[in-house]
């Protein structure tokens, strides 16, 4: 079928655009229920304590950057926007496919993004996250704010997660593979191990049928065995607050590295653009604890961000869409059965 009016919405967090939308921006991220999940009466007030005590160290955070005291996602998101536009318009040529961004705590926010998608009146709409792996803290969070926000024409379908899509794994393994190649030309001889680092999320979560851990690990265990990596480990960075997380902790894989005497290549595995993670926490934050602790070389791949086979395989997953509705996987989902998984629940 062709000549369908196809809308692609990209899932995404969203980030401050300068100093002074920081602390709206904490607001909005600690007032979500899925972040929070606290009743509203206590979560309301709760996010309004955090967001304004951390504005002043977020700030100074987001101010190492090269973004005018904000974060570059939503400009790298654009990026790949773009990318995927015109992948898509060669992909689909008899369609007429326009892609829109959904940030889920700063702007374009969801509830602006769904009246320019029902003014676009689609035929077809294509939810897409930048989140490779499903979570309730980012996936699940941002499909239920779309449920709520939008009213507008076209089948819906979404696509849960793609943790094992080839060419995302794909080109996390090329850029992996380039860091290794500089430390082996730069630090000859040097044993170097790969340290995976995602995002993390406290274990209570995953107890309660999150499957981001299993995902994690999959793409993980994917991207090692495409780029042959003999010496590799898997960490989470990015706690916050007291209750446990998944670990080892990034901090704690550096320590390790430091103990047996061998350098690191950092993956950034869970994320897709460059953000205040992978600029600040990772390239300056855990490169100063590593100096420190004498682990040399301190590398770190980048993001995917339009790298050629990821925008092959968002593309590849919005195509593989279009045959249905509901949520489901784009390639080999989750490999057990767990309670958040929206493709489990409708398979039930």
């Amino acid at each position: 079928m062709s000549g369908r009016r196809i809308a692609v919405v990209l899932f995404n967090l969203g980030g401050p655009d300068d100093a002074a939308s920081v602390r709206p921006f904490l607001f909005n991220l600690f007032n979500d229920p899925a972040i929070i999940g606290l009743p509203g009466f206590a979560r309301t007030p709760l996010a309004k304590l955090i967001s304004s005590r951390r504005e002043k160290s977020a700030q100074a955070n987001y101010a190492m950057m090269d973004a005018g005291g904000g974060s570059p996602l939503k400009a790298e998101t654009r990026k790949q926007m773009a990318a995927l536009d015109a992948r898509l318009a060669e992909a689909l040529p008899g369609d007429e496919v326009k892609s829109f961004i959904a940030m889920r705590y700063w702007h374009p926010l969801t509830d602006q993004t769904a009246i320019e998608v029902a003014g676009f009146g689609p035929d077809e709409v294509v939810l897409l996250p930048l989140y490779p792996q499903f979570s309730t803290t980012t996936t699940a969070s941002s499909l239920k704010a779309w449920k709520a926000a939008y009213a507008g024409s076209g089948r819906s379908r979404a696509v849960c997660c793609y943790p094992r899509a080839a060419g995302w794994v794909e080109a996390q393994a090329d850029l992996i593979r380039e860091k290794l190649a500089e430390a082996e030309r730069d630090y000859p001889g040097r044993r170097v191990r790969v340290l995976f680092s995602a995002h993390g999320i406290p274990e209570k979560l995953v107890a309660k049928g999150d499957p981001y851990q299993e995902q994690v690990e999959a793409t993980v265990a994917a991207v090692a065995q495409a780029a042959n990596l003999t010496d590799w480990s898997l960490c989470y960075q990015s706690r916050v607050g007291p209750m446990k997380w998944l670990g080892p902790s990034t901090p704690e894989g550096i320590q390790t590295a430091a103990t047996d005497g061998i350098g690191v290549v950092v993956a950034p595995i869970a994320f897709v653009s460059e953000h205040i993670e992978t600029l600040v926490e990772l390239d300056i934050e855990y490169r100063h604890l590593a100096e420190g602790l004498g682990v040399s070389p301190y590398l770190r791949s980048a993001t995917v961000g339009v790298a050629g086979p990821f925008i092959e395989a968002l593309t590849g997953a919005v195509a593989d869409a279009l045959g249905r509705t509901g949520s489901a996987p784009y390639g080999p989902g989750c490999q057990a059965r767990h309670k958040a998984c929206p493709f489990q629940a409708e398979a039930a």
